[in-house]
């Protein structure tokens, strides 16, 4: 099994994926035990001075004015853990609990936090164990961090709580720490906090995201080039030469993407046949303006999430001089803003889609395609529903564009006077990336019936390879009406687990 090795600068998005989607195992590294320690014996000596230091011998958040005794601080970071884990609602997917619990780690491996070595290697074991704390939808406004997910996680590490064993079943924490070998941890000063206080689960699924998004936008290329393919559009927009006088980059590589996947058609070039069309409809002519400008906003979160995988957030932090600082990093603005960027970004391309997928079911814009796709218009209905549902998902989306970041509501009795939301953002972008998938998906569906149906032309190799693929996934071809839903979630599993754009790679080579 392929294992990562967290180390004291940080992880990469393909750690993250390995660990959270691939079961990876987790392992410590010299250095990183080397910086644990270290930092321990300065945090130690501070619990030892009768000066309050916070979060080493005080209380938290709005309470942060009390100093707590020697004898109570073992209790103070136990108590802060189970007064924390307070979420609430549907829990949370285990692939964002194990990113969470990975990137949590990672931060305390940098040193920067003052966590035991043995804390730290309790957390890689339960990951390991394939052990899955029980976290719930509810319960961050992420700034101190995603604390109440973060409670959950750490309520495991002590034996307490209810976590999803590897086989599924979820049971007391505890029990399952035992079946595996796993002690609970004893807290101390500092750890408790240390375990709460990072931006890790709106950064996983920020990170997953864009794994998600980027097989989304090179499928969307594809179905906005076999739309244009089935609407007997010109691909002369998509000269490179057009795209240089404007050269976002994304608009250039979707653009190029488009032009490879139509060439050699038989199809494109027909807007001045038998109904002449001087140009197409912008949701045809300016497909790569609208991915394009999509692409790019991917481009600038993956450059947030970059930076922020390299972080060690955390408050009070200990610095390599050995003190330990009060700070602000723990906000989660940085990546709840890009978080909304994807939702907004997603929403257009999925509404520009869901317009080409209505052009092509409406006859009087199809261009000679009989209407809704029908075997027999009238006694079949043909795609009339699934762009219904297609206008559905459009219209959630829309809704989940609005930005979640632009809110706040003050905590803890206005010490916390201002939140990002982050962890808002991160949940709906995820329902918004599942819906995109979806879209494409109609989209996908309608173009390759409607270029099957234009007979005597011939379609790109292109689009030939992802017809015989996805009549091979058990998505049908042109006919009588059928049981939609199910060729509709096969066409739904081709585009998301990214047989599409590997169908068309077989005759383009890799797509931008």
């Amino acid at each position: 099994m392929h294992t990562v090795v967290v180390g004291t600068s940080g992880v990469t998005a393909s750690d993250v994926l390995a660990v959270a989607r691939g079961g990876a195992r987790v392992e410590l590294s010299g250095e990183a035990v080397a910086a644990l320690a270290a930092a321990r014996e300065i945090v130690d000596a501070l619990a030892a001075k009768p000066e309050p230091v916070y979060g080493v011998s005080t209380g938290f958040g709005a309470l942060a004015t009390r100093h707590i005794s020697q004898e109570l601080r073992a209790q103070l970071q136990r108590n802060i853990v189970r007064s924390h884990a307070a979420g609430l609602g549907p829990r949370v997917e285990r692939e964002v609990v194990r990113a969470l619990m990975f990137l949590r780690l990672k931060t305390v491996c940098s040193g920067h936090t003052g966590v035991r070595p043995e804390v730290a290697q309790t957390m890689a074991d339960v990951l390991n164990a394939g052990i899955t704390p029980v976290v719930h939808e509810y319960g961050s406004l992420g700034c101190s961090g995603d604390l109440a997910p973060l409670s959950h996680c750490a309520l495991t590490l002590m034996g307490e709580g209810e976590a999803e064993g590897p086989d599924g079943t979820v049971r007391p924490a505890g029990d399952l720490l035992a079946e595996h070998g796993i002690a609970p941890v004893e807290l101390r000063e500092k750890e408790g906090l240390a375990l709460l206080n990072g931006t890790d689960g709106m950064l996983g699924m920020l990170v997953m995201a864009l794994a998600d998004l980027d097989t989304l936008y090179k499928s969307a290329d594809v179905t906005a080039a076999l739309s244009l393919e089935a609407l007997l559009g010109t691909d002369k927009v998509l000269a490179p030469e057009l795209h240089a006088i404007r050269p976002h980059p994304g608009q250039g590589a979707s653009a190029a993407n488009m032009l490879a996947v139509l060439k050699g058609s038989e199809l494109t070039g027909h807007h001045q046949d038998d109904a002449p069309r001087v140009q197409d409809a912008y949701s045809v002519r300016c497909a790569p303006q609208v991915a394009g400008a999509g692409r790019d906003t991917v481009a600038h979160a993956r450059l947030v999430a970059e930076r922020e995988l390299a972080s060690a957030v955390d408050n009070p932090v200990v610095l390599p001089d050995g003190r330990v600082e009060s700070n602000g990093n723990f906000h989660g603005a940085p990546v709840a803003y890009v978080l909304d960027f994807l939702a907004i970004a997603a929403a257009d391309l999925a509404s520009i889609a869901e317009r080409r997928t209505d052009r092509l079911l409406d006859k009087n814009r199809s261009h000679g395609l009989p209407p809704f796709l029908a075997d027999d218009a009238g006694v079949d209905s043909g795609l009339m529903i699934a762009q219904y549902t297609q206008a559905a998902l459009v219209s959630e989306m829309k809704r989940l564009a609005v930005p979640a970041s632009a809110d706040s509501i003050p905590s803890s009795a206005m010490q916390e006077d201002h939140v990002s939301m982050g962890w808002s953002a991160a949940r709906k972008l995820r329902t918004a990336v599942d819906n995109l998938a979806r879209v494409v998906a109609i989209e996908l569906y309608a173009a390759t019936r409607a270029v099957e149906l234009r007979e005597g032309l011939t379609p790109a190799p292109a689009s030939r390879a992802v017809i015989e693929a996805v009549r091979a996934a058990g998505v049908a071809g042109p006919g009588p009406d059928r049981f939609l839903a199910p060729d509709l979630a096969a066409a739904d599993a081709f585009v998301r687990e990214g047989k599409l754009v590997a169908a068309v790679e077989t005759v383009t080579g890799p797509l931008q």
